[in-house]
């Protein structure tokens, strides 16, 4: 297990991480996603720790609050020393009735840490994540919330989670202009079946040295090994239950048969190799795994050991890549001509 740091900060965190959305079930969504109680979730935690995780994710909206539990009790039940974990949980989700009962506001924000840190059992929460744009409340309003937490100790660090490259880099300005504190990480959807954010948000991570943490590494168990294109889910699978998120299933298919014939040829899983691919992208500081049983876990853990070589890398990359789109390839194109008057000039030859 390698380290990273996250973002431009002196946190380590390990490039593999366990998330908690399949603790608790409870009904709707939750129920679909997975259904982990405490003796298994106990198991799940065990197991990463020994592979050496060190961060753990979650959310208060999970389960409507019965994952934060399960983690917290999970930690307590293992007798994990507080300083070897880094914990993760949001905050943005519905959590009670009425207009004020969801969101980013002051209000919302410092009610709901409270619950968190209940619910967690913990007395400080090492990164919060604000998990959703909040459109109907001001940025700053959300950071000014936000720094009275890391300023009182009940918070370490600050990340957001699916907002857009402009949203992230207004509120890097707004805090640096405030002098508040910043916002370290993103938490984003990226895949070898969904490469979007490359248009964009890895650029804007790059340039502000962001952190990236990545949710549904494998599109949902798309890329777990058991679809393909003339081959059905088995009844009850993650796909079938709940089609989350989105694909170009045309591409994905391309994508998980290349995946395939090079798993083959390396002698490890599709998962594994998916992952792999993640693990070799520059931005990417830890990919969160989810996992419903124990062998499933293992499994996903094991990408750690797989290497991929440039031409492997190319391959992966040209099977999934994007359809060209404006601005891109139009900066692109521009970029080119001051690319070539950097390029270091080639001594000239004797004569």
């Amino acid at each position: 297990m390698r380290y990273n740091k996250l973002g431009r900060t002196g946190l380590y965190v390990s490039e593999l991480c366990l998330g908690t959305m399949t603790f608790g079930g409870g009904e709707g969504i939750w129920r679909q996603v997975g259904t982990v109680q405490q003796q298994e979730a106990d198991a799940l935690l065990r197991t990463a720790l020994d592979a050496g995780v060190n961060l753990i994710d979650t959310a208060n909206v999970y389960s409507a609050g019965l994952s934060e539990e399960i983690t917290g009790q999970a930690l307590r039940n293992l007798g994990i020393p507080r300083h070897e974990v880094v914990v993760a949980t949001k905050v943005f989700g519905r959590m009670a009735p009425g207009p004020n009962g969801a969101g980013a506001s002051r209000g919302h924000i410092l009610d709901q840490v409270e619950a968190s840190l209940k619910r967690l059992q913990l007395d400080h929460i090492d990164l919060y994540q604000i998990h959703g744009f909040d459109s109907q409340t001001p940025i700053e309003e959300t950071l000014e919330a936000l720094d009275l937490l890391v300023r009182r100790g009940q918070v370490r660090y600050l990340g957001v989670s699916n907002w857009a490259a402009w949203q992230v880099a207004k509120a890097l300005g707004v805090a640096e202009r405030r002098n508040l504190s910043p916002i370290r990480s993103l938490q984003a959807y990226y895949s070898l079946a969904g490469r979007d954010l490359e248009r964009e948000i890895v650029p804007m991570l790059a340039s502000e040295q962001v952190g990236l943490l990545v949710w549904s590494p494998l599109a949902g168990g798309l890329l777990s090994g058991k679809y393909g294109r003339h081959q059905a889910a088995s009844q009850g699978s993650r796909r079938t239950t709940f089609d989350f998120p989105p694909v170009e299933r045309d591409r994905a298919y391309d994508v998980i048969e290349t995946l395939r014939a090079m798993a083959r040829t390396k002698g490890c899983t599709v998962p594994q190799l998916a992952l792999a691919w993640l693990l070799h992208q520059p931005a990417v500081s830890s990919v969160i795994l989810g996992a419903r049983h124990v062998d499933q876990l293992a499994d996903n853990l094991g990408a750690v050991e797989v290497e991929l070589t440039a031409e492997e890398l190319a391959t992966l990359d040209t099977v999934s890549a994007l359809p060209r789109e404006y601005p891109g390839w139009m900066l692109e194109r521009q970029g080119e001509q001051r690319q070539e008057a950097a390029a270091p000039r080639q001594p000239k030859r004797a004569a």
